[in-house]
C-alpha cells in the first residue's frame, strides 16, 4: 500500500469514526456504533467481523466503537475497567478481585463467559492468559492503554471469520501503529472518599470492645494512586516507504485495603432487618469444638496465658478477616510495543509487530488457618491445661476428638504473588499478487510466562503433626510425637493452647511456601487472498460495486504447561490441591467470505447486499467443526439502513477444559443437613449421610464453604452456537444517528460442570444427581481434602441470551462563538440469559439476577447480571480550546437468584431482606481537555462525582461467588472506592 493511499485511508477512517488520538472532544461518536456510509466516496477499509475491504464501515452485525478520545475522557486505571462500563460487557476478572483472582484481566461479552469472547489486537488473537485454572481467557493487561487508537466491539458469533472462541463476539483493539513524531504521556489518578456508610457505626461499636480487630477508617483525601508514564516514538523512512513506531510504558498502582473503607472494615452478616459485623469462626485464639464428652455440641476458645477455655461467642470472638484483604491490588507493569512496515515494491509490504509486557500483582488475604481439622487430644499432651481437660472430659483412658480452628495471626497475612510476562510477535507480507488480488501471509507467536508464589499458607501435614504433642522423656519438655518416633525429626509443637504460646520457630514449621509456574503459547500461520471481482465484470446488473471474495487458510497450535510443586499437588496447602497440567491442541482451518452487492442507487434500494462466510476446522483431538455466517443489509433510502445476520459459531474445548487434573476447590454454601438447615432426615439420607450424623455439629462448615471436585475431560467436543441479529440504523438528519439492534445467541453442547449447589439441592429435593455427593467418613462436605461434590467438565449445558442495544449520536452547532454540543447514548437491555444445566429440569433465567447459582454456572458471568445498563455523554466543544464532557452511567438493580420462583434457583436458606435486591446505581463523571498549545494537551476529570457507595452483599452469607464478592460488594462492577480523580498531560512534538 502506497503512502498516499494510506493517508487517504486513515483520513477516511477518522472522518467516519470520529476517532483519533490527538483530536479534541469535537467528535460526538463516543461509545458509538459506526455510522452509515457517507455519500462521499471514501477508500475501502476492513473492519472487525470481515476480511473483505469495503467502503461501508458498518457490518451486518452491530459494532460499537470506543475511541482514543473516549479513553482519555474516562481515564480508566486498566483496560478491563474501560470495557466494564460498556453496556454489552459484564465485569469479570481484574485488579479488584482478591480471593479467587487469577492474576489476569478479562472481558466478558453478554455475560456468556470470557472463554466465549475472542480478543484481538489489530485483527490477530492474543494468546491464552495464564495456564492456571480460570485464567485461560486472554489477559487484557498485555494491551497498553495509551497506544489504543480505538476499540471495536462486535457482539454475536464471528467464528466463521476468526475461528474458535468468538461465540459471544469479538473485541478488537486497533493500535496506533503508524505514528510520526515524539509523544510523552503522564497520568496521575487516585480516589477520594468520605466515609458515610451506616456500617461505620457497627464497626465503631465493635471497636469499643475489640480494638485489636476493628477500626473505623477516617475520610480519604487520596489513596489508590496510580501513575502511568509512556513514550511513543515513530517516523517514516526510506522516502516514505516505511514507518516504525516504538512505545514504552510503565504503570504503578498502589493498593487499597478493605480496612480503608467503612463499609468493608468488617465482614458483614445479615440479621434480618440489618447487618452485623461478624466474621470467620476460624479465629485467634484457637476455637475448639469437642465431638464427645461433656463439651460435645459446644465450641470453646482459649482465654488465658495459662490455657484456660471459655465458651465461644460468635458476636465477640469471630475473626474479622476483612481488613487484611485488598480492594485494589498493587500492580507494577512494564509494556513495550513496536510496529514497522516497509514497502518492498508496489506489490509487497513486509510488516511486523512485537509486544512485551511484564506484570507483577500480588493479592493479599487474611492470615491462613487450620480451617477445622479433626484432632485427637490426649491426656498426656503437656500443652493442655487441666481446666481444658476437665471441660472436655479428657482422661488417661478417654481421649477426645476435637475440631480445631486457629488463625496464624502471628505469621501475618497470606499472599498470592502473581508474575506474568508475555511476548507476541507478528510478521508477514501483504500486497497485490495479481492486479486486484490482495494477499496477506502472516505468522503469529504469542507466549505467556506465568508464576505464582504462595506465602504464609499452612501445611496441613505439618500442623497436624505439630498438634500431636507429648512429653519428651529425655528433656521433660513438650515434643511432637512424630519427632520422637522419627517420622518428622524437624517437627516443632504448635502451642495454640494458651495465649502468647506461638513462637517464630513454631511458625516457621507450620508455614510452608508453595509455587506454580507455567506457560501458554499460541502459534498461527495463515494466508488470505481476496479481490473485488468487479474488475472481471462480476457484478449484478443493478449494482455498481463488484462481488467481493476472500479465501484463507490457517494452521494453529495452542499449548499449555503448568507445573505445580509437590506441596500444591499433594493437597497439603491448607487442604487445597493444585495439579500440574500439560497439553496442546492443533488445528487446520479453511475459510472463505463473499459479499454480493445486489442493488445500488435504485428506487427503494440505495444499497442492498448480502454476505456469507464459512470455515472448516479440523482439530487434532479427532474433532471437526463447520461454522458459517449469513448477512443482509438494505438501505431503502440513504437515511435508513436495515440489517440482519445469522451466525453459526463454535468454540473448541481449550487445553484447561480438556486436561485439567482433578482437584478440590471451594464454593460458598452451607450443608442443609447441618444444624439450622432446612433438609429433612429422609432428604439427607439421599445424599449419603448416615442417620446418626443428621444435624451433627461437625456438618457445619466453619467458613461457610463446601468443597467440590473440579477437573478436565479429554472427551469433550466443541460447543456450537447460533446467533441472530436484526437491526435498523436511522440518519434522519446529517448530525443525528440512531441504531436499534436485537440480538439472540443460543449455545448448545456447552462445556460446563453441574453446579455443586444445584447437585446438592436436586439430590435433596428430587433424588437426582445423588451420585455426585461424596461425603467423608464424618459425613461432612467441608473437612479439608475429604468430603466434596463432584463437578468435573462435561458437554451438557445450554445457554441462551437475547436483548436489545440502543445507540444514538447527535451533534448541534451552537450560536456563533459558542462551539458545538455532542450527545452520545449507548444502552443495552438484557431480556433473557437462560441456563439449562442439562439434567432434565429445563432452563432458568438469570437476567436481572445475581447469586450463588447464576454467578457460578456454565463458566458465564461471575458478577451480577443487570437487565439495563447505559452510558450517556454530553460533550461541549468550545471555541477556546477547552472541551467539557459529562457522562451519566447507569446500572440497573438486580435481585437475589435465591428469591426467584424457579425451583432450581429458589433457596429459602439464603434469602435475606438486605440482599434480596441490590439497588440500581447512577454515576456522574465530569472531564475536560485543554489544548494548551499544538504540542500540549491537558486532560482531567472526576468519575463518580457524588461519591456513591456500592450496594452491600455480605461476604459471609454465602450469597456471592467467592471470586467476585469481595469486601461486602462486587467491586469489579460498581464504583467502590469513591470519587476517582485524574489528570493527564500529553506532549507531542
Amino acid at each position: 500500500m502506497k503512502r498516499m493511499h494510506r493517508k487517504k485511508l486513515s483520513l477516511a477512517v477518522a472522518q467516519v469514526l470520529g476517532a483519533g488520538i490527538f483530536v479534541g472532544l469535537a467528535a460526538p461518536s463516543a461509545y458509538a456504533q459506526q455510522p452509515p456510509p457517507s455519500a462521499e466516496k471514501i477508500e475501502k477499509v476492513t473492519v472487525t467481523g470481515t476480511r473483505i475491504p469495503s467502503a461501508n464501515l458498518e457490518s451486518t452485525s452491530p459494532i460499537t466503537t470506543i475511541t482514543a478520545t473516549d479513553i482519555k475522557l474516562s481515564a480508566p486505571i486498566s483496560v478491563e475497567s474501560l470495557l466494564n462500563i460498556m453496556p454489552q460487557v459484564i465485569a469479570d476478572q481484574g485488579n479488584m478481585v482478591s480471593n479467587g483472582s487469577t492474576g489476569t484481566a478479562n472481558v466478558n461479552l453478554r455475560g456468556l463467559g470470557t472463554s466465549r469472547t475472542l480478543v484481538l489486537v489489530n485483527g490477530r488473537p492474543l494468546p491464552p492468559g495464564t495456564p492456571a485454572n480460570g485464567g485461560y481467557g486472554a489477559d487484557l493487561n498485555e494491551i497498553p492503554l495509551p497506544l489504543i487508537q480505538r476499540v471495536e466491539i462486535l457482539t454475536g458469533g464471528a467464528s466463521a471469520v476468526y475461528g474458535s472462541d468468538a461465540i459471544a463476539g469479538v473485541v478488537n483493539f486497533i493500535m496506533n501503529d503508524r505514528f510520526e513524531g515524539v509523544q510523552f504521556d503522564v497520568t496521575h489518578s487516585g480516589f477520594n472518599h468520605r466515609q458515610h456508610s451506616p456500617i461505620k457505626d457497627l464497626v465503631a461499636a465493635k471497636e469499643a470492645v475489640a480494638p485489636d480487630q476493628f477500626h473505623v477508617p477516617g475520610n480519604v483525601n487520596s489513596d489508590g494512586e496510580a501513575d502511568a508514564y509512556s513514550l511513543t516514538l515513530g517516523g517514516n523512512f526510506a522516502g516514505g516507504k516505511g514507518n516504525a513506531t516504538l512505545f514504552i510504558g510503565y504503570q504503578k498502582d498502589n493498593p487499597v485495603l478493605q480496612s480503608q473503607r467503612d463499609f468493608s472494615a468488617c465482614s458483614l452478616v445479615s440479621t434480618g432487618g440489618g447487618y452485623s459485623c461478624v466474621g470467620s469462626s476460624n479465629t485467634a485464639p484457637a476455637r475448639l469444638s469437642p465431638q464427645s464428652g461433656p463439651g460435645a455440641g459446644q465450641s470453646f476458645i482459649i482465654s488465658s496465658a495459662a490455657g484456660a477455655v471459655r465458651p465461644y461467642v460468635s458476636a465477640t470472638d469471630a475473626f474479622n478477616f476483612a481488613p487484611f484483604n485488598y480492594y485494589q491490588a498493587p500492580d507494577q507493569r512494564w509494556t513495550v510495543s513496536s510496529f514497522a512496515h516497509y514497502d518492498l515494491d508496489p506489490r509487497a509490504t513486509v510488516y511486523g509487530e512485537f509486544n512485551f509486557h511484564d506484570d507483577h500483582s500480588p493479592r493479599q488475604f487474611a492470615p491462613g488457618a487450620d480451617f477445622g481439622s479433626l484432632n485427637t487430644l490426649t491426656f498426656d499432651n503437656p500443652l493442655l491445661s487441666d481446666q481444658l481437660k476437665q471441660t472436655f472430659g479428657i482422661t488417661p483412658s478417654n481421649p477426645v476428638d476435637v475440631v480445631i480452628q486457629r488463625r496464624n495471626v502471628e505469621g501475618g497475612p497470606r499472599s498470592f504473588d502473581y508474575r506474568t510476562s508475555s511476548y507476541r510477535v507478528v510478521t508477514g507480507v501483504k500486497g497485490e499478487i495479481l492486479d486486484g488480488w490482495n494477499y496477506d501471509a502472516y505468522y503469529t507467536l504469542g507466549r505467556v510466562i506465568y508464576s505464582q508464589t504462595f506465602n504464609n499458607d499452612l501445611s496441613t501435614s505439618h500442623f497436624t503433626r505439630a498438634l500431636n504433642v507429648v512429653t519428651d522423656p529425655a528433656t521433660g519438655k513438650p515434643a511432637c510425637a512424630s519427632a520422637l518416633n522419627g517420622d518428622d525429626p524437624l517437627c516443632v509443637p504448635w502451642n495454640i493452647f494458651k495465649l502468647g504460646g506461638v513462637t517464630q520457630d513454631q511458625i516457621n514449621y507450620v508455614v510452608t511456601p508453595a509455587f506454580q509456574t507455567g506457560t501458554t503459547e499460541r502459534r498461527i500461520f495463515g494466508a488470505t487472498l481476496g479481490a473485488d471481482l468487479g474488475m472481471y465484470g462480476w457484478r449484478l446488473p443493478w449494482a455498481k460495486d463488484g462481488i467481493g471474495v476472500s479465501f484463507g487458510y490457517e494452521n494453529g497450535n495452542d499449548k499449555l504447561d503448568l507445573n505445580a510443586d509437590q506441596v500444591n499437588q499433594s493437597g497439603d496447602l491448607e487442604g487445597l490441591a493444585i495439579k500440574s497440567n500439560h497439553g496442546q491442541i492443533g488445528r487446520k482451518e479453511y475459510f472463505a467470505e463473499v459479499r454480493v452487492p445486489i442493488m445500488q442507487d435504485q428506487p427503494w434500494a440505495q444499497y442492498l447486499a448480502v454476505n456469507g462466510s464459512y470455515r472448516y476446522s479440523d482439530y487434532d483431538i479427532n474433532q471437526t467443526a463447520n461454522t458459517y455466517g449469513l448477512g443482509v443489509e438494505w438501505n431503502p433510502i440513504r437515511e435508513v439502513k436495515l440489517r440482519a445476520s445469522l451466525q453459526q459459531a463454535v468454540r473448541a474445548p481449550n487445553v484447561v477444559e480438556l486436561f485439567l487434573p482433578q482437584g478440590l476447590n471451594l464454593f460458598n454454601a452451607q450443608d442443609p443437613c447441618a444444624p439450622g438447615g432446612n433438609a429433612t432426615l429422609a432428604q439427607c439420607l439421599r445424599t449419603g449421610l448416615p442417620a446418626n450424623l443428621f444435624q451433627s455439629n461437625l456438618l457445619t462448615a466453619p467458613a461457610g464453604q463446601l468443597q467440590f471436585l473440579q477437573g478436565g475431560n479429554e472427551h469433550l467436543t466443541p460447543e456450537t452456537s447460533h446467533s441472530y441479529t436484526y437491526g435498523a440504523v436511522f440518519r434522519p438528519m446529517r448530525n443525528l444517528d440512531i441504531s436499534v439492534d436485537y440480538f439472540k445467541i443460543k449455545v448448545s453442547n456447552v462445556i460446563s460442570s453441574i453446579p455443586s449447589s444445584l447437585a446438592l439441592s436436586q439430590c435433596l429435593d428430587l433424588g437426582l444427581l445423588c451420585d455426585l455427593i461424596a461425603r467423608d467418613a464424618q459425613g461432612t462436605l467441608w473437612l479439608p481434602g475429604q468430603g466434596h461434590i463432584i463437578s468435573t467438565n462435561v458437554n451438557i449445558a445450554k445457554l441462551e441470551t437475547d436483548g436489545i442495544d440502543f445507540v444514538a449520536n447527535y451533534r448541534q452547532e451552537l450560536p456563533t462563538g459558542w462551539g458545538s454540543l455532542g450527545l452520545a447514548f449507548n444502552g443495552s437491555y438484557l431480556m433473557n440469559l437462560k441456563i439449562d444445566a442439562g439434567i432434565g429440569l429445563g432452563p432458568f433465567n438469570c437476567a436481572g439476577l445475581y447469586g450463588p447459582t447464576c454467578n457460578n454456572n456454565a463458566g458465564i458471568a461471575i458478577n451480577p447480571l443487570p437487565k439495563w445498563k447505559h452510558l450517556f455523554r454530553t460533550t461541549w466543544s468550545t471555541p477556546w480550546n477547552v472541551d467539557l464532557a459529562a457522562t451519566w452511567r447507569h446500572i440497573d438493580s438486580v435481585k437475589l437468584d435465591a428469591t426467584d420462583s424457579n425451583p432450581q434457583l429458589n433457596n429459602p436458606d439464603i434469602q435475606q431482606s438486605n440482599e434480596n435486591k441490590l439497588g440500581d446505581r447512577d454515576y456522574l463523571d465530569l472531564a475536560l481537555s485543554w489544548a494548551i498549545t499544538k504540542q500540549f494537551t491537558l486532560w482531567g476529570g472526576v468519575n463518580n462525582v457524588f461519591d456513591r457507595d456500592p450496594p452491600l452483599v455480605p461476604t459471609t452469607d454465602g450469597i456471592g461467588p467467592t471470586s467476585s464478592n469481595n469486601g461486602n460488594t462486587f467491586p469489579q462492577l460498581y464504583d467502590t472506592l469513591g470519587r476517582h480523580f485524574f489528570i493527564s498531560l500529553t506532549a507531542k512534538f
